[in-house]
């Protein structure tokens, strides 16, 4: 008999390291739990930091659904500067003196990219237009367009603005900012549109992702910490936090586990993906309703 320990199970809360991408973290995650079946939801660009949600065993089929969830950022955005990439790893393309930029301005110009609002996301991104990714047809030296798309910055506010000069000697603001927001909204491409709004250009210079859903950057741990212990947050408790909960009976978690479209009750209309505990207490599914009954997203009972 082996006495080989299984692989965790669960939800690990990383704080990613600048300079890695999310894959790099996801490799990094295979050694330290010791399985290949690790993914994460929702990328972090390799110069920001922060909360990174991996899904380890079982608890990669959570991840697609909490890739939707609304983030929290904190960051620094520099005015008088446009980069390739719209964030400070790609090269400077333009430069103009943001010195004689107002607060008043700046304030306005956050208030005109808060809400439902359009947004192209940044040429270097990871979109597919027309099957290519984005960032490949950029260092192609495509000329290309983006759609806009529609997303919603939820709080958009500046704590600080600090008057700085840049290595090439323009006078520029650099502006703490944080931003709570949905899924798939660019923090950089909030930085350009600001910029440009202003009529000085802008980029990104700091990200720290301090929130994915319910969890935050206090229960975060480092690639390091981890690899000394590993901390899972076991499936249960992670869908708990994350999804609207249904518990129901033997009888009802065994006719669902078996793909019986039940009825739902009303309050889960409209609210997404719902987790389905049973009498014990043990998580069984992932559900939404679809005309009034369940839909099975993911089983796990």
């Amino acid at each position: 008999m082996s006495d080989r320990t299984p692989p965790p199970d669960g939800l690990v809360i990383v704080d990613k390291p600048s300079g890695f991408t999310s894959h790099d973290v996801v490799a990094k995650m295979r050694g330290i739990a010791k399985t290949r079946k690790v993914g994460h939801a929702g990328t972090l660009d390799p110069m920001a930091t922060g909360v990174l949600v991996l899904g380890v065993e079982r608890a990669t089929k959570l991840l697609g659904h909490l890739a939707l969830t609304e983030k929290e950022y904190l960051g620094t955005i520099r005015l008088g500067q446009n980069t390739l990439t719209d964030d400070a790893e790609g090269e400077i393309t333009s430069a103009t003196d943001a010195s004689g930029v107002r607060r008043e301005a700046v304030d306005a110009g956050v208030a005109k990219l808060t809400g439902d609002i359009m947004q192209v996301p940044s040429k270097v991104s990871a979109i597919k237009i027309k099957g290519v990714r984005s960032y490949k047809r950029a260092r192609d030296g495509e000329d290309f367009e983006i759609p806009a798309r529609p997303v919603t910055v939820s709080s958009f506010a500046v704590h600080d603005v600090r008057d700085a000069v840049a290595e090439d000697g323009t006078p520029v603001l650099d502006l703490v900012v944080s931003v709570v927001c949905s899924s798939g909204t660019y923090i950089r491409a909030l930085a350009r549109d600001l910029g440009a709004d202003l009529g000085v250009g802008g980029h990104l210079t700091a990200l720290r992702r301090t929130r994915v859903g319910p969890y935050k950057l206090d229960s975060a741990r480092t690639l390091d910490q981890l690899q000394e212990s590993l901390t899972v947050m076991p499936v249960a408790e992670a869908a708990a936090a994350a999804f609207p909960r249904w518990d129901v009976d033997v009888r009802r978690a065994k006719l669902l586990l078996n793909g019986v479209r039940l009825e739902m009750p009303g309050e889960y209309a409209g609210a997404g993906p719902v987790a389905v505990f049973d009498a014990d207490g043990a998580f069984v599914a992932l559900v939404e309703e679809s005309k009034g009954k369940a839909k099975s997203l993911a089983v796990f009972g």
